[in-house]
């Protein structure tokens, strides 16, 4: 049984994600694994896979939707959302956990006004929780873009959250 694309699926696509999907497609179908490929080259360069994307690409492989979003929610790099400029990941490894990554989230929360999981209505920041990234001697730990920045003090965050919407 093959699923039949929402027929809005076009239309919820602006012009130029079209054409981006249309040439990764393009360039990657023919490829062993190309739903894999062609997803993670969206994702690099659109910087998310929303759910209109997942249907357009399902309707353009031929393949269920249901396949494509499978991988899309399979695989934790994959994002259905816009992200923010920058990402801040809060570390929940257990020496991060009992070195206070609550405390920091919650501080987080209070000066961004968003929670884990969403991006700031200005676009700036989009903040997720993690595993542990290998720097438990600096706990606590979070990863701001892609720099490890360990023994953080919720006193000094709001410092770091400036640093950031200012660049």
């Amino acid at each position: 049984m093959t699923e039949t694309p929402a027929p809005t699926t076009e239309h919820e696509l602006c012009e130029n994600k079209r054409a981006a999907l249309d040439a990764i497609i393009a360039q990657h179908r023919d490829r062993p694994g190309a739903l894999m490929v062609i997803l993670n080259e969206t994702q690099k360069q659109v910087g998310y896979v929303s759910e209109p994307m997942q249907r357009y690409v399902a309707k353009k492989m031929r393949v269920p939707v249901s396949a494509v979003h499978g991988v899309v929610t399979f695989y934790s790099f994959f994002t259905t959302q816009p992200r923010g400029k920058h990402t801040i990941k809060f570390c929940m490894g257990t020496a991060c956990y009992v070195g206070g990554v609550p405390q920091l989230i919650e501080k987080a929360k209070q000066l961004t006004g968003s929670d884990i999981g969403q991006t700031t209505p200005d676009g700036q920041l989009t903040m997720e929780v993690c595993r542990c990234v290998g720097a438990c001697s600096q706990a606590p730990v979070v990863t701001v873009d892609d720099e490890v920045v360990g023994r953080v003090k919720p006193n000094k965050f709001p410092q770091l959250i400036k640093k950031l919407l200012e660049s």
